[in-house]
């Protein structure tokens, strides 16, 4: 598709997204080739960046797998969900609990226009999507679709994954916050968190194609993204790089200047 032209299901697709951007380096098909010069540009600047991102939808996996199975949750938030890529995040819950609840949450047109594909759930399940803008939390908190799903005197797992490090300060915070003050006691929160700490000549110039191309974005230090964790319970090992978060027995050898994501899980007391 041309740069100029309009996408048939309203996206425009002129200016690369972040979620096809990401759809693109992982080897999917929902992307424009505008997201494709901006996806080869990221990776010229840092070749790792495939390795990267498949270590964040990892930690997703496993962190959402953790939550379902060890935390007993049933219901999940999710916030920035991107592309249908599967398995997506019903598909791993509902493999541990078939009656999982999900909500997804996205902005982006295309997201919506593919949303069908998350919406398919186990018989005992249920999936919904909410098209809003993190960063107007009481457009999702208020939305049918999150009351309808979720039922606030239990337990929900926020997922917010790979999609904070372009919520800038001094919003941040106080964002996830909000999306955590209607959430019951025992509630979760996963977060994956940007950071320049491992490589940051490289990340740093992959920042800035990010930035030239509309999409500004924050890196954090371990201890701004320790930070947002502050008052809950993180669940052990605490802040790691998503790599080093609970990974599989027989994990595959990844240098730590690959990944330049933070993650965690945490319970809300």
């Amino acid at each position: 598709m041309k740069h100029e032209e309009q996408a048939a299901d309203g996206a425009h697709a002129g200016q690369a997204h972040s979620a096809r951007v990401y759809d693109y380096i992982l080897g999917g098909k929902d992307h424009y080739s505008v997201d494709v010069e901006a996806g080869n540009a990221m990776c010229r600047e840092w070749p790792a960046l495939p390795v990267h991102m498949r270590a964040n939808r990892a930690f997703m996996h496993r962190a959402a797998r953790h939550l379902a199975r060890e935390a007993g949750i049933r219901q999940f938030l999710d916030i920035g969900t991107g592309l249908p890529t599967s398995p997506n995040l019903h598909e791993v819950v509902q493999e541990e609990r078939p009656d999982a609840a999900v909500v997804y949450v996205d902005n982006d047109p295309i997201v919506l226009a593919h949303a069908q594909a998350l919406l398919t759930s186990s018989p005992e399940g249920h999936t919904a999507y909410v098209d809003a803008d993190m960063r107007t939390p009481d457009a999702i908190i208020g939305s049918p679709a999150f009351r309808e799903a979720l039922d606030l005197r239990e337990p929900v797992g926020l997922m917010v994954i790979g999609i904070l490090h372009f919520i800038l300060p001094p919003a941040d915070h106080a964002l996830i916050r909000r999306l955590l003050d209607p959430l019951p006691s025992g509630s979760y929160v996963a977060m994956s968190i940007g950071t320049a700490d491992f490589a940051p000549v490289e990340v740093g110039r992959v920042a800035s194609e990010y930035e030239r191309r509309g999409m500004p974005m924050c890196l954090r230090t371990r201890e701004q993204a320790e930070a947002f964790f502050d008052g809950l319970e993180l669940v052990e090992p605490g802040v790691q790089q998503v790599h080093k978060w609970r990974p599989p027995a027989d994990p595959s050898p990844v240098d730590d200047r690959d990944i330049a994501m933070y993650g965690a899980v945490a319970r809300k007391p």
